[in-house]
């Protein structure tokens, strides 16, 4: 029953922004670690970041540290990616996921037991 639906991608230009959502239900969210990742053409799926249950601890990849942002509205039961300065080297299939515990920071994509369908980020000029 677990749905993770993302929302937001498209077309940007080399630094510019996008804001992706995640809506999610059939699980208590706001129990539950969530993380973003992406798979771009040819690629394995990438770790992106993660975000404690209450949003209190957020860990990114190198190479999206300063320039991407993991937030949540608990309250709302959505997850998001704030992605800002962006580089070709971004275009990917962005997928959400839901962690196992509450206080996850694992950047294996393999240690969350729900992803979304995803959505495309294609970025270029």
């Amino acid at each position: 029953q677990v749905q993770l639906v993302e929302s937001g991608g498209g077309l940007a230009q080399p630094g510019g922004s996008l804001r992706l959502s995640c809506a999610a239900s059939g699980f208590t969210f706001s129990i539950y670690s969530m993380s973003w990742a992406r798979q771009a053409p040819g690629k394995g799926l990438e770790w992106v970041s993660s975000i404690y249950s209450d949003g209190s601890g957020t860990y990114y990849t190198d190479s999206v540290k300063g320039r991407f942002t993991i937030s949540r509205d608990n309250t709302k039961n959505t997850l998001y990616l704030q992605m800002n300065s962006l580089k070709p080297e971004d275009t990917a299939l962005y997928y959400c996921g839901k962690g196992q515990g509450s206080f996850m920071s694992t950047m294996n994509p393999n240690e969350y037991d729900y992803w979304g369908q995803g959505t495309q980020v294609t970025v270029s000029s």
